[in-house]
């Protein structure tokens, strides 16, 4: 990707590196009690838990699903996707496995120096985002509300929970933030063996692309879609289209981040392909396992998720990224 000096970068970035404890709900927030009278260290009261759970429900998230685990979630001014078939029910929001029960403590992280480099990086992709996604919304007449994006280390506590660098980068609804563990970029790649600087930007287009589907109310109506179900294999298919969709929005972004600035070089959307297909369900599956079990996709098979971002970069149309309602995904 095309970035120089003279790039700006957002500032909506937050480094908190090194700062694992605290409140999910940060200084002057919302404060939860904490039970045991140790200050926090003894874990959640039971009368604390029901209180987070009747939050979460008044946010319109289903507590048992953040208990069972999972990743990345009014008017939409225009995007009429989520019509939710009863036969093919809609998708679901973040899916990270947050451990609600107790927060990390305090305490310092070696932070490698060479992350600063990346850390830039990540402002600057950040900043196009913020460009692209306030072009888009004007022109339907709304207004982008820009997300924070919290680079942290280890473990950081969050609205949805305590964040852990082993869930890779996600979204939180309740506070509007991505969390990103710059080590994650390494291991994807020598885990994944998707390296380059256009792979990585694409991870965080995702989770921008969840951001847009909560501020235009797709992600309400998805966790409204959830409830009705009752298995948890109908539950994963409402997934795999929440996070289908946010390949094809990352999609958009990237091609209308070309438009504006010029910014792929030769071999970028290759790596951005080879992103999207090295975190496919059946790719992981098979790399954990040794066997693949489509029932249990949260995300969409490799083949999946690079056809949805193919689609997005090549018609960097939000209205060609309705997977809700597609027949063949």
């Amino acid at each position: 990707m095309r970035y120089d000096d003279k790039d700006r970068e957002s500032s909506n970035l937050e480094d908190r590196r090194g700062q694992g404890g605290g409140s999910p709900f940060g200084r002057g927030g919302f404060r939860i009690p904490m039970g045991g009278g140790g200050g926090g260290r003894g874990g959640f009261s039971l009368t604390t838990l029901l209180i987070v759970g009747a939050l979460m429900l008044f946010f319109g998230v289903n507590p048992l699903d953040i208990l069972r685990g999972g990743v990345g979630g009014g008017g939409t001014g225009g995007i009429d996707f989520p019509q939710f078939p009863k036969a093919d029910p809609g998708p679901r929001t973040s899916q990270n496995p947050f451990e609600i029960p107790g927060l990390p403590g305090g305490g310092t992280a070696n932070v490698d120096p060479g992350q600063d480099e990346m850390k830039k990086f990540v402002g600057r992709v950040l900043a196009d985002t913020e460009d692209v996604w306030n072009q888009i919304f004007q022109s339907f007449g709304r207004k982008y509300e820009e997300p924070k994006l919290v680079i942290f280390s280890g473990a950081f506590p969050t609205a949805c929970g305590t964040g852990q660098a082993a869930m890779g980068p996600f979204y939180c609804p309740l506070d509007r933030k991505i969390y990103i563990d710059l080590t994650f970029y390494e291991e994807l790649k020598r885990r994944f063996r998707a390296p380059g600087d256009f792979a990585q930007a694409y991870v965080i287009a995702h989770e921008v692309g969840h951001h847009v589907q909560t501020i235009l109310g797709i992600s309400e109506k998805v966790q409204q879609a959830k409830q009705r179900v009752r298995s948890e294999r109908e539950s994963n298919q409402i997934q795999v289209r929440m996070e289908l969709q946010a390949d094809c929005l990352a999609g958009v972004w990237a091609a209308r981040n070309h438009q504006l600035k010029n910014r792929l070089e030769p071999g970028d959307i290759e790596e951005g392909l080879r992103a999207a297909a090295a975190i496919g369900d059946d790719m992981i599956q098979r790399q954990q396992t040794g066997r693949v079990v489509p029932d249990a996709f949260t995300h969409g098979s490799s083949e999946q998720r690079v056809r949805w971002f193919r689609k997005g970069l090549e018609t960097a149309q939000i209205r060609d990224c309705d997977t809700f309602n597609a027949q063949n995904l």
